[in-house]
């Protein structure tokens, strides 16, 4: 199966062209073009996708699930197509691709089977007490129901499993809410292709045509569109804190607010405890190293600070480091616009006299070579910004003088999405200090690990405090992501007949 571009929009199960167009920007290979949203064809979505949602929500479990499975199927069988495509949008290798399309098939058949079990729906009974004294209690259930129709924007690092049958896609599905997707400018093509497949998908399990909507391109009206149509419940982001701040703010002015589970940015803390350090500094800092550059450090769980204790171990763990990321060459980002954002936030570092570098280089066009800095633990948290993410392979170490340091670093800290215990079992009563503070600073927890990758399953927690994320008390990553597209309706007193069917 072979890419055929034609541009179009997805909007009630039919290929919607608009009057202007634009044309992708490919790391390598042709450019095709392809029309533009508007607001328009974004309220003609929404207004689809509206009319679908009461069938869609009256679907049962065993229906989704296999409409999830259809779409499984159908992406999978377009894979060489996805492939293709998608490594000359994003110049990612085609292996990268090739296990994100996995994920992505696995997160989808992971929900069907989670929906079949129907635990999610925490279905809870009070029956009726009649005779209960002074005042008789009546019956009642509840259960977990779907929202309403879902915006979901994808994401630029992620062209298949955080953007169009991504993680919120299929969650949103998986709850019962129609989706409207506002498709990145940086992979039209990849994302077309996978609409092609939803498509299918719908037709073969016979769900309504505007389950499912995709909207290509347009300036940041389409996107502001989107959030404040009033069709619109609910809204799944992963993109740039700017971004993703000014988007949350419509929806919570809106006359009606609405969720805004947005993943902002986060630079994932690494604290390399003493006993660590002296053991294995040289392995900590080639492992630290490959974790920063891997996919060009384009990863939102990329590690981008590491706190290390001062001394002679310290110094081997950074030169370790800068030794490793001397021998990486430079890799190809995803967009223009993520490389030019790359070298502004290395002149960031370069500008603080407080900064040390360490291995410096410079990037040019479309690429990105690795920078490593170093820092004192003081100086770092007088300058906030040095704190805020750079979206690529650059490194921060913070140099701690004691155990307070490192406790009064946690402290300081904004909400992320990992922090990473580097420890041995010397090191647990400075892990026991540190934990109860970062629980409250990220929405994942990990020990002699690396936090870049994220496993799709049931315990997995992928958000966190602002700005890692605008809603801590969810997560964008496995099953438990569904329950944000679902909100507990109590029955009192309903006769059997007019429960839902998974009440009766």
């Amino acid at each position: 199966m072979t890419f055929t571009p034609h541009g179009r929009h997805l909007i009630a199960g039919g290929w919607i062209a608009g009057e202007a167009t634009f044309d992708s920007s490919p790391a390598e290979g042709p450019s095709h073009a392809f029309s533009a949203g508007t607001p328009a064809l974004v309220a003609r979505a929404c207004a689809a996708a509206e009319a679908a949602f009461p069938a869609f929500a009256a679907t049962s479990r065993a229906a989704r699930a296999a409409f999830l499975d259809a779409i499984a199927e159908e992406i999978e069988a377009r894979a060489e197509a996805i492939t293709g495509i998608g490594t000359q949008e994003t110049g990612l290798p085609a292996a990268r691709l090739e296990g994100e399309r996995g994920r992505t098939i696995g997160q989808l058949r992971l929900f069907a089977s989670h929906i079949r079990d129907g635990a999610y729906l925490d279905r809870r009974h009070d029956p009726a007490l009649p005779d209960r004294q002074p005042l008789p209690r009546p019956d009642l259930r509840m259960m977990q129901r779907p929202i309403g129709p879902v915006a979901v924007f994808g994401a630029s690092n992620f062209p298949l499993a955080f953007s169009t049958a991504g993680g919120d896609t299929a969650a949103a599905l998986a709850a019962g809410c129609p989706v409207v997707v506002k498709g990145h400018s940086a992979h039209p093509g990849t994302g077309k292709i996978v609409a092609e497949a939803i498509r299918a998908a719908v037709g073969r399990t016979g769900m309504p045509a505007g389950v499912f909507g995709l909207i290509q391109g347009g300036d940041r009206r389409v996107g502001e569109a989107l959030v404040t149509d009033p069709r619109i419940r609910a809204v799944g982001f992963t993109g740039s804190l700017a971004g993703g701040r000014a988007l949350f703010d419509l929806c919570a002015a809106r006359p009606e607010p609405i969720p805004f589970f947005g993943e902002l940015g986060s630079v994932n803390p690494m604290f390399v405890l003493p006993g660590a350090l002296a053991a294995r500094p040289a392995a900590l800092g080639q492992g630290w190293a490959g974790s920063l550059t891997m996919g060009a450090g384009q990863f939102c769980t990329n590690p981008g600070i590491a706190a290390v204790p001062a001394g002679a171990d310290g110094d081997a763990f950074v030169e370790a480091t800068a030794a490793a990321l001397r021998a990486v060459p430079a890799q190809t980002m995803l967009t223009d616009g993520i490389a030019q954002a790359y070298r502004a936030g290395k002149d960031r570092f370069d500008s603080r006299n407080a900064v040390r570098p360490v291995h410096v280089t410079d990037s040019a066009g479309r690429t990105a070579s690795p920078n490593l800095y170093e820092i004192g633990a003081e100086a770092f948290l007088a300058d906030h910004t040095l704190g805020e993410e750079v979206f690529g392979p650059l490194g921060l170490v913070v140099r701690t003088g004691s155990e307070a340091d490192m406790i009064g670093l946690a402290q300081g800290l904004q909400g992320q999405l990992t922090a990473t215990l580097q420890m041995e079992d010397a090191d647990l009563p400075l892990a026991r200090a540190l934990l109860p503070i970062l629980e409250t600073r990220a929405g994942r927890v990990l020990a002699n690990g690396f936090p870049t990758g994220v496993e799709v399953a049931d315990a997995m927690v992928h958000g966190g405090p602002y700005p890692a994320s605008t809603n801590f008390g969810a997560t964008s990553v496995g099953t438990l992501s569904i329950r944000r597209f679902l909100r507990p309706v109590c029955y009192q007193n309903l006769p059997a007949a007019l429960l839902p069917e998974d009440l009766r």
